[in-house]
């Protein structure tokens, strides 16, 4: 059984709630012309698509060790390493990603595999627009990853992990 004091609490509760809704009823909607108008900024930590990195003399930093497959929570990552020989030097290690896949469908960008890479080849960078119009189109290549030129993805190319 309530008493008056819990029942006058709860309309004032409710009194407050109707001056919410009634406060926002009156506002013009707020309404963003996307893709139009851009976002202005993303927060400091916001992660967003991956880049897969290079040294300052175009070798790739991935050397293959797979341990971003390993973290990632949702297994999105797929990683088949090759061996570099002398005559095709593709990374600074024994071996090198010969195919690197990650599938933006599954990944919940959590960072796990930023965190994990030995040689900071893998990043996530402040891009927000991921759509697709086809599920392939959402399954990132190695090509794809790569960025154009050292520093492109936004991490500093002469910065050692």
């Amino acid at each position: 059984m309530a008493t008056v004091g819990t029942t006058v609490r709860q309309a004032w509760a409710m009194v407050r709630g109707l001056g919410v809704t009634l406060r926002y009823l009156v506002r013009p909607p707020v309404t963003v012309p996307y893709p139009d108008v851009k976002r202005a900024a993303v927060q400091p930590r916001f992660k967003g698509r991956h880049w897969l990195t290079l040294y300052e003399d175009g070798l790739e930093r991935c050397v293959g060790c797979e341990l971003c497959v390993i973290v990632c929570p949702s297994q999105a990552i797929y990683v088949r390493a090759a061996e570099n020989t002398p005559e095709h030097q593709v990374s600074r290690g024994e071996r090198y990603a010969a195919d690197f896949q990650i599938n933006e469908l599954r990944c919940i960008f959590c960072g796990f595999c930023e965190e994990a890479c030995p040689t900071g080849a893998i990043v996530l960078g402040r891009d927000y627009e991921l759509a697709g119009s086809s599920r392939e189109e959402l399954i990132y290549t190695k090509e794809m990853l790569t960025e154009p030129y050292p520093g492109a993805s936004g991490r500093d190319p002469r910065r050692e992990v």
